[in-house]
This record gives C-alpha cells, sequence and structure tokens, in this order.
C-alpha cells in the first residue's frame, strides 16, 4: 500500500498505525484499542439501606398532688417521703414547725419546688459581719429581713427558725451578713400556708380577742396563742355548751374558778381571763413563767390544760394569718 510504504520511508510506526486505525475502524488496530472506562461500568449497583428509626421510650414522672388530707397514723416526714419532697419544705408551705402536729382530716399544701435554670452566679462582694438586732414590739421576720436588705430564708437559717416561729419584743435575731449599701433581692415568695377563713362571727369574736389583748398591752405573740386556742375550743364561737360545764369562746368552766356561767360566755371577759387568769384561782397566759419561748401548743395547754394537749399548734398559721387581716 502506498500509505505502508510512505511510513516506511520517514514516519513513525506508531502515527501510521494509529492513522490507519482511525480511517479503518473495523480493523484489528481499532478493535485493539483500549476504550476509556465507564466510571461506574463495572461496579455492582448498589440499593442505599433502609433508614431505622429508635424511638426512645417515653419515661413517666409521677407528679405530687398539689394537696393531701391526712390519714391517721401520718406523719410530716412520712407525707414528705411518700411524694418525694424535702420536710422542711412541707413545713413551710403549711406555715409549721418542727413541732407542729397534724391530724386526721387535716388538708396539707405538697409544694414541690419546681426545677429551674441555675441562676448566673453573683458577682463576688466582701463578706459582711453578722449583726444582732433585738426585735421590738409590732415586728415581723418578713420586716426585719427587708430592713436589714438580707433575704427572709437567711434570717431564719441564722436564728433556727421557720416560716411559722413567733417571735417576740427583747428578743435577740442575728442578721447574717448584713449589708447596708448593697439590699439582697427579695426571695422569691413561698406557697401560703393553708388558712382557715373567718366568718362574721368568727371575725367578730377574733377582733374583741385582739381588742382585749392590746388594751391590755400583750405581745403579737400572746394573740397569736389566745387566737389558736380559742380557735381550738369553740371554732371562735361565743357557744354555751360544751364538754361538762364548759362554756364560751375558750369553753373555761365555772367549776374551775373562771367564772360565772353569764361572765364566761362574755367574749371580753373570756379574752381577758385568757390573758391574765382570775385572781387566786386560776392562771392567765402571762402568769406562766417562760411562755414567751414555748410553742403555741405549749403556751395554749399551759392555760386550758386540755385533754388533748397537742391540738393547738395546728391553728398557728391560721392565727398569724387572722391577727395580720385585723
Amino acid at each position: 500500500m502506498t500509505v505502508i510504504r510512505t511510513a516506511a520511508k520517514g514516519l513513525p510506526f506508531a502515527l501510521v498505525a494509529a492513522l490507519a486505525a482511525s480511517l479503518h475502524p473495523g480493523s484489528p488496530a481499532a478493535a485493539a484499542a483500549p476504550s476509556s472506562p465507564s466510571p461506574h461500568g463495572n461496579l455492582p449497583s448498589r440499593s442505599t439501606p433502609p433508614q431505622t428509626t429508635v424511638v426512645a421510650p417515653v419515661v413517666k414522672t409521677a407528679t405530687p398532688p398539689t394537696s393531701y388530707t391526712v390519714v391517721s397514723g401520718d406523719t410530716v416526714s412520712g407525707i414528705a417521703a411518700r411524694f418525694g419532697l424535702d420536710v422542711k419544705t412541707v413545713l413551710a408551705a403549711n406555715g409549721l414547725g418542727w413541732s407542729s402536729v397534724i391530724f386526721p382530716g387535716q388538708k396539707l399544701v405538697l409544694a414541690p419546688a419546681a426545677a429551674s435554670p441555675a441562676p448566673a452566679p453573683a458577682p463576688s462582694t466582701p463578706a459582711s459581719a453578722d449583726r444582732a438586732y433585738d426585735v421590738m414590739s409590732g415586728d415581723t421576720l418578713i420586716g426585719i429581713a427587708k430592713k436589714h436588705g438580707v433575704s427572709l430564708d437567711a434570717i431564719l437559717s441564722a436564728n433556727g427558725l421557720t416560716r411559722g416561729s413567733i417571735i417576740y419584743p427583747g428578743q435577740t435575731i442575728v442578721i447574717p451578713g448584713a449589708a447596708e449599701s448593697s439590699p439582697a433581692p427579695a426571695p422569691a415568695p413561698a406557697p401560703a400556708p393553708a388558712t382557715t377563713p373567718l366568718t362574721a362571727e368568727m371575725r367578730g369574736n377574733a377582733s374583741t380577742i385582739v381588742a382585749v389583748g392590746r388594751s391590755i398591752g400583750v405581745s403579737d405573740a400572746a394573740l397569736v396563742v389566745a387566737l389558736a386556742a380559742a380557735m381550738q375550743e369553740s371554732s371562735l364561737r361565743n357557744i354555751d355548751h360544751g364538754d361538762r360545764d364548759s362554756l364560751g369562746l375558750f369553753q373555761q368552766r365555772p367549776s374551775q374558778g373562771w367564772g360565772t356561767a353569764e361572765q364566761i360566755t362574755d367574749p371580753t371577759y373570756a379574752a381577758t381571763a385568757f390573758f391574765v387568769g382570775v385572781q387566786g384561782k386560776t392562771l392567765g397566759l402571762l402568769d406562766i413563767d417562760g411562755w414567751e419561748s414555748m410553742s403555741v401548743t405549749q403556751a395554749a395547754q399551759a392555760v386550758q390544760i386540755s385533754a388533748y394537749p397537742d391540738a393547738y399548734g395546728k391553728w398557728e398559721a391560721s392565727a398569724r394569718a387572722w391577727l395580720a387581716e385585723l
């Protein structure tokens, strides 16, 4: 062939072979030329595996009820443990102290603290020294806390008190780390303890007890004791009957020297007798040595000498609320 002879005369053999293959695609050279492989020509097809969704099991958390009715054999610590609550939280929510007594049928508020994000750390400030404060007439723990720029909880903790504790004039209170120039932010309000509302009759008798006490010059602590005692004895009603010859607001007995039936059923006389007693016959609250350091139950029982000595404490929270109203 002419082309081949020409190649033999001067063209490289590889170039000649390439030209021949392009002119004769069916030739062995063309067939032998490698072809570019398809990117996926020799790979087996793959199917995408199915996606599996894993659903986490839902765990139900038991939520304590908002209130609970006490049954026989219950204790505050037992109720708190049953619902996973802190005992101090239950005591504070109901205005109770460690020595308070609960009774079947009493309704308790259950107030577990709601989880909340941790607050940002407060900037450090120089520590302040504790100071002492002498309680004056009309003082309250929350009022003292606000006056000195500290939280109520800090004062309660520093003095071993609870929200239901009673303070009295002349008592010395420790003010922890008081800072005059930078009052601490007010704490979140605690759930209000369950209190018994006053009817018109109850309010009138409670007002008489408070007015008599004020005229004598007794402290708020004494007024709380008197209100709790009258609530336990007569539900703050001036009744003309009771156990044996017991009568009136405080269920005082003529046979025990408290006065005549007519006198005892006079709310003013009855309240006066509760505070100062009947000379030579009975002791009133102010005659009891050390009553100021007693619990409400102990102080009331010292005057009333009841067959149910632990029954008065359950009215402490209500008595404090009534006193604030009146």
